[in-house]
């Protein structure tokens, strides 16, 4: 496998609120590009879970996919959970690993009114009850974007705590079936915000085998973190019918 690293010293985004900067500092290494591997072990396209989403959930996923085609000012028709991973692909298709990270931490900042996180991070500060309610949190309120999830326990500083998210199959992943949007247009993203934004630390373990992942709260992602060296699916959706390059 040939892979690339992409690095920069100085990357800011610039929040989307009226007459407001908000510049964010990035890490020198931003993205991988990576070729497939021939011999590599796939997984095998299937037929994707069937997913019900309420109410909440519907308002949710259409609110999440008008603030990335906003910020973007790529639109799509499209409805549902199929709109976001549109608008995700699009992003994918027409910019680079770095941009395609900067544009989902706008697109999040456009989402989450900053007095809010500010208010949560003054009161929240990093200890074992938020980490635990950062976890509880996220099974209860954010289903709808990473499928069926639950908390289970970990040890961190010599301490068990429920501080962990074991998504059971991503349904980001399942329904993109790319690494590369994985890693760009989540992980990557999901990470900085949380911890620039709320204060807490959170390492993203993709496993791309069975398409499961856990989101660790209190635990900065490694500086040779594997997840930016893995290639792409030989069956990935995103550039079978994107034309996407799948960089990561």
């Amino acid at each position: 496998m040939d892979a690339k690293l992409i690095t920069q010293h100085r990357s800011y985004v610039w929040g989307g609120k009226r007459g407001m900067h908000n510049p964010r500092r990035y890490p020198s290494v931003l993205a991988v590009l990576a070729r497939p591997a021939d011999n590599l072990t796939l997984v095998k396209e299937s037929p994707n879970h069937h997913h019900t989403d309420n109410w909440f959930d519907r308002t949710a996923i259409n609110y999440l996919s008008q603030s990335v085609q906003a910020t973007t000012g790529l639109r799509n028709s499209k409805s549902g959970y199929e709109s976001l991973v549109e608008a995700a692909a699009m992003v994918s298709r027409n910019f680079d690993p770095i941009k395609q990270c900067e544009l989902v931490m706008e697109a999040l900042d456009r989402a989450f009114p900053s007095p809010i996180l500010s208010l949560i991070r003054t009161l929240l500060p990093q200890s074992k009850f938020t980490r635990e309610y950062f976890a509880a949190f996220t099974t209860l309120f954010f289903a709808w974007l990473v499928g069926p999830c639950k908390v289970i326990e970990s040890e961190i500083n010599g301490r068990t705590e429920k501080n962990v998210v074991h998504i059971k199959k991503c349904r980001f992943l399942e329904e993109s079936n790319c690494v590369g949007m994985c890693i760009n247009l989540c992980k990557n993203p999901s990470q900085k915000f949380i911890k620039d934004s709320l204060g807490m630390p959170v390492n993203m373990v993709p496993n791309f085998d069975d398409m499961s992942c856990q989101m660790i709260f209190g635990q900065d992602p490694p500086r040779d973190d594997p997840a930016l060296k893995q290639p792409c699916y030989k069956l990935c959706k995103a550039k079978k019918s994107h034309t996407v390059s799948c960089p990561i």
